[in-house]
């Protein structure tokens, strides 16, 4: 037998060898890959603007929650939606009657802008105006029997 059949076709080395390198590369540039879009997740969260929840005037939004749908415990699941969100829940109950069909965000102040973020967050629920000096909230959530339509995570 000859040396070049004893070693294999003569091409040096093992093509096992070489496919395992190669996967190990493929693996390394993967992980790099995922630690660099981990990395910039991290910075642009970090350091993308002022969150959510802020009102113009810098203030962290306040929001009332009521229950117009007269399911048990919606209001309270919205609540901690809207807190796991940054906004500042101030109240939650139940509304006046149990017939609302849409659920609606009606902004309390002259200015819609806070309503219309919480709308934002919550799905783009219809926004109203209806201005008012509550002192308390500056956003009302009435909670209907569309509540399915509104997100409730992510």
């Amino acid at each position: 037998m000859t040396r070049e059949k004893r070693r294999g076709d003569g091409r040096g080395g093992s093509g096992r060898a070489a496919r395992g390198v190669r996967a190990a590369d493929v693996a390394t540039a993967l992980l790099a890959l995922l630690v660099v879009a981990l990395a910039g997740s991290w910075v642009y969260a970090r350091w993308s603007g002022p969150p959510r929840s802020s009102s113009p005037d810098g203030g962290v939004i306040r929001v009332q929650v009521l229950n117009g749908s007269g399911e048990a415990g919606i209001a309270t699941r919205v609540g901690s939606f809207l807190r796991e969100g940054g906004f500042h829940v101030v109240e939650v109950r139940n509304a006046d009657r149990f017939d609302y069909f849409p659920t609606l965000v009606v902004a309390r102040t002259r200015r819609p802008g806070p309503a219309e973020e919480v709308a934002r967050y919550l799905g783009r629920p219809p926004v109203l105006l209806q201005a008012w000096d509550s002192g308390a909230a500056q956003v009302t959530v009435i909670i209907g029997r569309d509540r399915s339509r509104i997100r409730l995570g992510s």
